[in-house]
């Protein structure tokens, strides 16, 4: 018996230092204070330059593709907009039409701008992001920036993956009719690939860029209002 007694007695000395490690109270003391916290002016300023980095995303494309083959020796361009799919232009040649035609060689479905729901939600939801930092600079608080930052993460990620659902949906779902028989494929996303006898080049486009420039905005001007989170606290009890 005094074998488990001190047993138990030896449990409950190991536990108490480890409940004294995590204070469930203080954590959310810190979290609220972060919160409640006020953005700085430099992180005001930081933010809206941040906004007008949306702007572009409007103009220029999120996505560049060019296939090259021994038939197109200057490649045929194919751009992906918020909005819309374009193709190169050069004299006497659509490169949008060229790819759905030999799309339609190996199988593949058109890329039809109709298919492509990305196109309705993606412009939209960038608009209400600028109207969301505009609107964090007005209120000036912690927790309406965080929330924004959060909200377009998770934007950016589902964004990510429709895109990657949809290249491999357009490479698998092939027509068994076929006049061209191709295994499966997944075309590349970042980087070059082989594809037959083309090689597929993929790389983001200057609208990506920039809403990757938005988010870096957004990051820094957390961690610079962040700092000040110890002195607002004094500031706080003093009031």
């Amino acid at each position: 018996m005094s074998n488990i007694q001190d047993f138990i007695s030896r449990q409950e000395s190991a536990i108490q230092p480890l409940e004294g490690k995590f204070d469930m109270e203080k954590w959310l003391e810190k979290a609220n204070a972060f919160f409640d916290l006020p953005l700085r002016l430099r992180s005001r300023l930081i933010i809206l330059i941040a906004a007008v980095l949306l702007i572009p995303t409007f103009i220029f494309p999120l996505w560049n593709m060019t296939l090259y083959a021994n038939q197109f020796p200057d490649g045929l361009n194919l751009y992906i907009y918020s909005y819309t799919l374009d193709g190169g232009h050069p004299e006497g040649r659509n490169d949008l039409q060229e790819i759905n035609t030999l799309n339609h060689y190996i199988g593949m479905r058109p890329l039809l701008e109709s298919d492509f729901s990305e196109f309705g939600w993606i412009p939209l939801m960038i608009g209400i992001f600028f109207i969301l930092t505009l609107r964090t600079i007005v209120l000036g608080k912690m927790s309406n920036l965080v929330d924004t930052t959060v909200l377009f993460i998770y934007f950016s990620l589902f964004s990510f993956w429709s895109f990657y659902n949809r290249l491999y949906q357009y490479g698998h779902n092939l027509d068994p009719k076929a006049p061209v028989k191709v295994p499966p494929f997944m075309p590349p996303i970042i980087g070059s690939k082989q594809l037959a006898n083309f090689t597929v080049y993929s790389y983001p486009g200057p609208a990506s860029y920039f809403l990757v420039g938005f988010l870096l905005l957004l990051l820094v001007s957390i961690l610079l209002s962040g700092r000040h989170v110890k002195s607002y606290k004094r500031l706080s009890t003093l009031k």
